[in-house]
């Protein structure tokens, strides 16, 4: 099972008249708090809070993150040792049929750098072709997600 708590609380009287602010935590099992918000682009300062994660960019980090992870495990596996992993993940927000936004597509953009043996550009493709097929986020969306090496 996968737990996540969702914590926000407000003003009455601000919240009927739709000034509430949106920041709000998110609480995880292993202890750690996350403050989150709705992001600035889409409700104004000072209703949201800059310095949060909004769920948009949560769940461009939780792609990157998923797809890094088994990157990780299938590299070990093949012999071939990283030192550093980096993905300056971005995602792509556009409206479907119905005007309604969401996020169309995640381009994750890994660079890479090795200890000793590096693999080719073959290799890598393919890594990222088996992390991205064992990626349990990326089996759960819709989104078109692109990897960038």
């Amino acid at each position: 099972m996968i737990t996540a708590t969702v914590y926000w609380t407000g003003n009455q009287d601000d919240f009927l008249k739709g000034r509430y602010s949106r920041s709000h935590h998110w609480y995880f099992d292993g202890g750690i708090e996350v403050v989150a918000s709705s992001s600035p682009h889409v409700v104004p300062l000072p209703l949201s809070n800059e310095n949060a994660v909004d769920p948009e960019e949560a769940y461009v980090a939780s792609l990157s993150s998923c797809h890094m992870l088994w990157f990780l495990s299938i590299a070990s596996k093949a012999g071939f040792a990283i030192e550093e992993y980096r993905d300056e993940a971005i995602g792509k927000m556009e409206k479907d049929d119905r005007g309604k936004a969401y996020v169309s597509q995640v381009t994750l953009r890994p660079t890479i750098r090795w200890f000793g043996r590096e693999p080719d550009t073959g290799q890598i493709g393919q890594m990222h072709h088996q992390a991205h097929d064992e990626c349990f986020i990326a089996n759960s969306v819709k989104t078109e997600i692109r990897i960038e090496d």
